[in-house]
């Protein structure tokens, strides 16, 4: 998943940056760079770990801490 398609998928999610950061257990930093544009920063892709909750966010799973209403 491109740094790209993980902010599309975020926001088909209807989350917020900070959401996301906290459902993850990450801080809001490390959102943020999982969706900087590949040919601004040495990284090409977000974490393997970020992406395969990402997924699974997509199919339908969703943790206790997914927000209210979301």
């Amino acid at each position: 998943m491109s740094p790209e398609e993980f902010k599309v998928a975020r926001k088909q999610l209807g989350l917020k940056q900070a959401e996301l950061a906290h459902i993850l257990g990450v801080s809001i930093i490390t959102v943020q760079r999982s969706e900087i544009p590949a040919e601004k920063k040495s990284s090409s892709k977000p974490h393997a770990t970020m992406v395969r909750a990402m997924n699974w966010f997509l199919s339908g799973f969703r943790p206790p801490e997914w927000p209210e209403g979301k």
